[in-house]
């Protein structure tokens, strides 16, 4: 059609296939203006409305609200402008759906109680600033005795969650389960005794280099018998914990004799929580981390092979 042909609400109705209702309500608030009036009052509008109302209907769409189309639309924003706020936003509102999500599905697999379900979603909803207070109180708890020694300082940066800026759904639900972990004070307790023991275990002098744990000997030493099939009964398994002890005697500054097993055997059955392993499991999914080795078959044989060899 020519220039000078108007529309009627009817005929824009069916160029667009919005409904009159919704052409009238946005010619009400000011997006769509009519040219001109009938005599009998009807609305007649000019054929760039069809143009206009195309790109209110795209705009809308996208969850684009109608005050910033109407400033479109006049042009007092740019498309650009528009959709960079809009992106924003959305950007906003797809990391809380991501969260409710992440929590709904912990729910799923767990069946928690309307408190834990709360305590989930606080979880989960933590700002940067409260996630690292959460975690500083776990680690302070941790390493409460280690006299702000480099080796500490070290253990403690490698189990410290840094979440991306974009975690992803699994992320998230690691750090619901791993701030869940951190909260529960037989746990803390349980990790701060084996940071106690080492430091204890260490002979004087050396807390300021570090030095490998019993857990890390014995993933070096025992780790390859296991892989092997070696029973911890067996003969094949004797040369094993020898080395074994041997070398956490040296670590450690004390005679390879029976106190030195003994003391191996209980760190070794503190170090033997599930809930060790799990942390470290979570911690590496966070930080996009490897996913460590897990070490309770390892940890499993030495106290079998340490428990049989001290009876004797």
């Amino acid at each position: 059609m020519d220039g000078g042909t108007l529309y009627s609400i009817g005929e824009l109705a069916r160029r667009t296939g919005l409904t009159v209702k919704t052409i009238r309500f946005y010619s009400d608030r000011g997006i769509v203006v009519p040219t001109d009036r009938t005599p009998a009052g009807y609305r007649r509008y000019a054929p760039d409305a069809v143009a206009r109302l195309a790109l209110v209907r795209t705009l809308r769409d996208l969850g684009i609200g109608l005050d910033a189309i109407r400033r479109v639309v006049d042009q007092e924003l740019t498309l650009s402008e528009v959709a960079a706020e809009h992106a924003a936003a959305l950007d906003v509102q797809i990391s809380i759906l991501r969260l409710r999500r992440a929590v709904l599905t912990v729910a799923v697999n767990r069946a928690p109680t309307s408190r834990e379900m709360e305590l989930m979603h606080q979880l989960a909803t933590l700002s940067e600033a409260e996630r690292r207070l959460l975690i500083d109180g776990f680690l302070d708890t941790v390493f409460e005795d280690s006299d702000g020694s480099p080796h500490h300082a070290a253990a403690r940066r490698s189990m410290t969650p840094e979440p991306p800026d974009n975690p992803t759904d699994e992320q998230i639900r690691a750090w619901v389960e791993l701030a869940e972990l951190s909260l529960d004070p037989d746990f803390r307790a349980s990790v701060r005794g084996l940071a106690k023991g080492h430091v204890a275990d260490l002979p004087d002098g050396t807390l300021t280099r570090p030095s490998p744990d019993m857990v890390a000997i014995a993933r070096h030493l025992v780790g390859p018998a296991v892989a092997s099939g070696i029973t911890p009964d067996s003969s094949q398994a004797d040369p094993v914990v020898a080395t074994f002890t041997a070398r956490c005697a040296l670590a450690y500054g004390r005679p390879d004799d029976a106190e030195l097993h003994r003391l191996l055997l209980h760190r070794l059955e503190t170090a033997s929580d599930p809930r060790r392993d799990r942390y470290f499991q979570l911690l590496a999914l966070i930080n996009g981390w490897p996913a460590p080795e897990h070490l309770a078959p390892v940890i499993d044989w030495s106290v079998t092979a340490l428990r049989i060899r001290t009876a004797r």
